[in-house]
């Protein structure tokens, strides 16, 4: 069984491979040397390095004795057992046939992150929405009710995951004005949205979640461009990791020193710099909440059909 602790395997399989790619590369030896030297291919070992596969204990310990590391030395039992982890199933691995690879890959980040932080320009952030929320959102853009249904399973799946952590992630997130005034949701169920500002508003008062919003008197801002989540973890041997998510599909980047991870940091960073502060966020959107619910009481009474009652949440 993995450590409880653990980060998961995701996690646990990129800092794996980082440690092997520094322990080949103080070597000074090249792939095709140390692949020889143990009677292996060169395209196993680069495979076992950049994560494409799982090693077994036994290919790593004769890795890490090729590299000078005895069965004495804690290194060995730590990366054995790391190693182990590794090949632990995730939650996430149940839908490999209905997700795309790279966000499967992005719920193992996520799924071992120490900080969640991201910018929506449209849409209320994932980790933050309603279950009939995300069905309304969703079925704007899948056709088949089946794909929908596991889409918005797994996303209540991630909430649940990470909220019933011992030490959730920090959530730090950047809304546009525009994801909380557009009425999803209407005309079909006009209450649907401002039950979803009502959970935000619940929400709120959880000590790990900051949720800032840049209003429109802001102007034009980095993130008009398209939303976007930055991963940070506990262990620093493991890189950051960037998730995009638009027309063309999940794009996922992982490593600090790509470009386009340091680009949107630096973007989430001044997008920080023109949103409300939490205290003002909060009350923000309780106006807009407040306003939206009289609206829908408005315009029930001229229909004469009442609004539904408020449904729980996840």
């Amino acid at each position: 069984m993995p450590d409880a602790s653990a980060p998961g395997p995701m996690v646990q399989r990129a800092i794996l491979v980082g440690e092997l790619q520094r322990l080949r590369a103080a070597t000074g030896e090249p792939p095709d040397r140390v692949a020889a030297a143990l009677d292996w291919s060169t395209t196993k070992l680069v495979r076992i390095e950049t994560g494409a596969v799982g090693v077994s204990t036994t290919d790593l310990r004769a890795l890490l004795r090729h590299y000078g590391l005895t069965d004495g030395d804690e290194r060995v039992a730590a990366l054995t057992a790391m190693a182990r982890d590794a090949r632990e199933r995730g939650w996430w691995s149940l839908y490999q046939r209905d997700l795309a690879p790279g966000y499967l890959r992005y719920i193992g980040y996520e799924s071992g992150a120490s900080v969640v932080s991201g910018f929506q320009m449209t849409t209320v952030p994932c980790l933050l929405q309603t279950e009939e929320y995300a069905d309304a959102v969703t079925r704007e853009h899948v056709e088949s009710s089946t794909d929908r249904e596991v889409l918005v399973e797994v996303r209540m799946r991630r909430q649940a995951e990470l909220f019933a952590r011992e030490n959730p992630p920090r959530l730090d997130m950047i809304v546009d004005e525009a994801a909380l005034r557009r009425h999803v949701g209407g005309p079909s169920d006009p209450g649907v949205m401002p039950r979803q500002l009502r959970h935000l508003l619940d929400m709120l008062d959880r000590p790990w979640l900051t949720l800032r919003v840049i209003p429109f008197a802001a102007g034009a801002h980095c993130g008009m461009m398209g939303g976007f989540l930055l991963l940070r973890f506990g262990d620093p041997r493991i890189n950051g990791v960037l998730f995009e998510e638009n027309s063309g599909g999940p794009v996922l980047t992982v490593g600090d020193r790509d470009s386009r991870v340091a680009a949107h940091r630096s973007a989430f960073e001044k997008l920080g710099r023109l949103a409300l502060p939490p205290g003002r966020t909060s009350a923000y959107i309780a106006k807009i909440t407040a306003s939206m619910e009289a609206n829908v009481r408005k315009a029930a009474a001229t229909t004469g059909t009442p609004p539904r009652t408020r449904t729980p949440t996840r």
